[in-house]
């Protein structure tokens, strides 16, 4: 059991370093491949449908090698699954373009609040002060480090919202899927990823000429920039299987928390390697979001062990009296035994 508890925990330390690890390794990636002073590739949401191109191309090759096995999801959770998905990354990449930097950072850090609220909805989920706690503190040290100036409009607002709803939608959907039909993340993924493209593919060209105006046919393509497109392909590729496994693992909202932590990541390595600014509001802010997370832990293992010791009484409690008189019968005609040899006496 102690063993079973071991490798539980040492897998999911593992796909939670994957998450960060290719979550940052893609951030870098297309920051090189995206920016005015790398590649200016300012398609994001076509680069989305290559990610999930690549993504269903990987789970069609591990099926028909036997390495992941297919299991039936009605076609229409999929879609709606997908839907819901593809509103979160076009809402996402409008909410970027219409807001300021500051009001961006406030609406990705809505989104705690916002599953927490749905899941309690949804499926009636209670949340303990100490991880109420613990969520604001860490809401308040990411907000300190990342936001900055704070200019609102009514389309960027509505943009946000959508883009904050359908997120916290998508991610609370992964994990029921996965509970409803008994399915693996990377099944999960390898049945959505597929639907995702085509609809990113055929519609994602059409939305980044409104967000930036141009056309990706008009694109010169180079050979450094179809490498950093293949990079970030093979990132996203880890980066989706280990959001479907976090989110699997752990609940919406710890994905949700945990997440931060990629935001002090990247923020410490733009500072190492892109000479980004870091000011002292940034290093306090980060110190706060990081005691956050680690007050966030602590609070969710108090409410496993709060749950097993509610659970024990009653466990207790709910034996019927022929439960009881069975037991007492079987314990009388048990052989007294010796506990050092194992051998009976008498």
């Amino acid at each position: 059991m102690e063993s079973e508890k071991k490798v539980a925990a040492v897998s999911d330390v593992g796909a939670w370093a994957m998450n960060v690890i290719s979550s940052v390794g893609i951030i870098m990636a297309n920051k090189q491949l995206m920016s005015e002073n790398g590649y200016a590739f300012s398609f994001a949401t076509t680069l989305t449908g290559f990610h999930f191109a690549v993504t269903a191309l990987v789970g069609l090759v591990s099926n028909a090698t036997g390495y992941s096995a297919s299991k039936h999801v009605p076609m229409w959770e999929l879609l709606w699954f997908s839907i819901v998905a593809n509103m979160s990354i076009t809402g996402m990449n409008l909410s970027l373009m219409l807001n300021s930097v500051g009001f961006y950072q406030i609406s990705k850090l809505s989104m705690i609040p916002v599953v927490c609220v749905m899941e309690w909805i949804l499926h009636s989920k209670q949340y303990s002060k100490e991880v109420k706690m613990s969520v604001v503190v860490v809401v308040i040290g990411v907000g300190v480090c990342t936001v900055t100036d704070v200019k609102v409009n009514a389309k960027g607002f509505i943009c946000a919202c959508v883009a904050v709803v359908s997120t916290s939608l998508q991610q609370i959907t992964i994990g029921s899927l996965q509970k409803k039909y008994s399915i693996g993340s990377f099944e999960l993924l390898s049945k959505t990823a597929p639907i995702q493209a085509l609809s990113l593919l055929v519609l994602g060209p059409f939305i980044d000429y409104y967000l930036n105006g141009k056309f990706i046919t008009n694109y010169k393509m180079s050979s450094g920039a179809i490498l950093f497109i293949l990079l970030s392909c093979s990132l996203a590729v880890f980066c989706n299987v280990s959001q479907y496994l976090c989110i699997g693992r752990f609940s919406a909202v710890s994905f949700q928390v945990l997440g931060h932590m990629k935001t002090v990541c990247v923020l410490t390595l733009g500072w190492l390697l892109f000479d980004s600014e870091l000011t002292f509001k940034n290093i306090m802010g980060m110190i706060l979001a990081v005691v956050g997370m680690v007050i966030y832990s602590w609070a969710v293992e108090l409410e496993k062990q709060s749950n097993i010791t509610k659970t024990l009484p009653h466990m207790k409690n709910s034996l019927t009296e022929e439960e009881i008189r069975l037991l007492k019968d079987g314990v009388e005609n048990i052989p007294l035994k010796d506990v050092e040899l194992g051998e009976s006496k008498g």
